[in-house]
C-alpha cells in the first residue's frame, strides 16, 4: 500500500498530458504529520505534490457532487462505495469520472497515536512494514499497526474498491471473522433509561460546528435543514434539545445511504463518537433488506423504492 504514491503520480500525469481527464482529486502530504490533506491537480507538471500514506483517510468522494469536470479520483474501499451512492443520487455522472482504485488495510488514527505519546510531540512518522515509527525529540517509538487502525476501518468489510478504471495494487484481503455491530447490540439490550443516559452523555462535548455534516459525502444538500429559517426546523443553540435533534435527523439522513467511511469521527473536534447514530441505522436496514450502501451499481436502494409488498409491521 505504501507504494501507491508513485504509481497515483504516474496515472495523474498520463491523464492530464493526455487530456483525458480536467481534475486530479488526490492527497497531499500535511505540513505536520499524520495530516495529510486533498489536493485538486489541474496540471501535469503539479503532480509530484500527490502523496500516499496510511494517514489519507479524508473521503475525497466529498468533493464530487455536482461537479462538470472530467475528474480523476483516488478511491480507497469506502471512497468508491460512496461514488457508487453518489452516481444513484445523480450528483454525478459515470463517464465523467476515472475512478484510480486504492486497495486499503486500513487508515491510522492520529488521535491514538497521539494517545500513545502522552503529551510528546512527533516530529516524523514512518510506516515500517506493521509498524508505525514515531520520532521527536530525544525519542522514536514503534507501535504496532494494527493497534492504531481507525475504528471504522478495524472492522471494514469491503477494503478493496468496489469500482474503479485502474487498481493502484493487488487486491488486500477481505476481512470476514469480525463483529461489526457488537456496540450497538450492548446499547440496543439496554433499558429506555440507560439509552437515554448514554445518549446525554454522548453528545455532552458537542460545540454544534458541523464538522461531521461538512465531512460526510452524503451530506451534500444545499440548504441543510439546521440551517432552514423559513420555516426553522431546529434551533442553533447548545440547547440539549437542539442537539438532540440535529444528531438523530443527520442519522435518519443517512440511513440506507451511510458506508461508514469515519469521515465524521475523523472530523469531529472533541471526539464524539457520532457512528453510533448511523451504525445503528446501518445494522437495521441490513437486518431488514440484506442491504449495504454502495455496494452494487445497477438498480436502486431498498429506501429509495416503494413495492406494494413492502412490509409494514413497522405501522403496528
Amino acid at each position: 500500500m505504501m507504494n501507491y504514491t508513485e504509481k497515483i503520480r504516474e496515472a495523474a500525469r498520463r491523464l492530464l498530458s493526455e487530456g483525458k481527464v480536467d481534475l486530479v482529486i488526490g492527497y497531499r502530504r500535511g505540513t505536520v504529520p499524520m495530516m495529510n490533506e486533498p489536493i485538486h491537480v489541474r496540471q501535469a507538471d503539479q503532480v509530484d505534490q500527490l502523496y500516499w500514506d496510511s494517514f489519507c483517510g479524508v473521503n475525497l468522494a466529498n468533493y464530487l457532487p455536482k461537479r462538470t469536470e472530467r475528474i480523476a479520483i483516488v478511491a480507497k474501499g469506502c471512497d468508491s462505495r460512496n461514488i457508487v451512492v453518489h452516481l444513484q443520487e445523480g450528483q454525478i455522472q459515470r463517464d465523467q469520472l476515472t475512478i484510480l482504485g486504492a486497495p486499503c488495510e486500513g487508515m491510522l488514527d492520529r488521535r491514538k497515536v497521539w494517545n500513545r505519546l502522552a503529551g510528546r510531540e512527533p516530529l516524523e512518522v514512518r510506516e515500517e512494514n506493521d509498524q508505525l515509527a514515531v520520532t521527536g525529540r530525544g525519542f522514536t517509538e514503534r507501535f504496532p499497526r494494527l493497534e492504531l487502525l481507525q475504528d471504522n476501518c478495524a472492522i471494514c468489510l469491503h477494503r478493496n474498491p468496489v469500482i474503479h478504471d485502474e487498481l493502484l495494487g493487488e487486491t488486500v484481503p477481505e476481512q470476514t471473522e469480525v463483529d461489526r455491530y457488537g456496540d450497538i447490540r450492548a446499547v440496543e439490550a439496554m433499558n429506555p433509561e440507560e439509552k437515554w443516559q448514554y445518549f446525554e452523555k454522548l453528545i455532552e462535548p458537542c460545540i454544534r460546528c458541523y464538522a461531521c455534516r461538512n465531512a460526510c459525502p452524503q451530506c451534500y444538500c444545499p440548504l441543510c435543514f439546521c440551517d432552514e429559517s423559513k420555516p426553522q426546523w431546529v434551533g442553533k443553540s447548545l440547547d440539549k434539545t437542539d442537539l438532540r435533534t440535529f444528531h438523530f435527523l443527520r442519522a435518519f439522513h443517512l440511513a440506507g445511504r451511510c458506508t461508514d467511511c469515519g469521515a465524521c469521527e475523523r472530523a469531529c473536534p472533541v471526539g464524539i463518537k457520532v457512528r453510533q447514530f448511523t451504525k445503528k441505522l446501518e445494522k437495521d436496514v441490513w437486518e431488514r433488506y440484506q442491504f449495504e450502501a454502495g455496494i452494487i451499481v445497477e438498480g436502486r436502494p431498498p429506501l429509495d423504492v416503494f413495492l406494494p409488498d413492502d412490509s409494514q409491521e413497522f405501522i403496528k
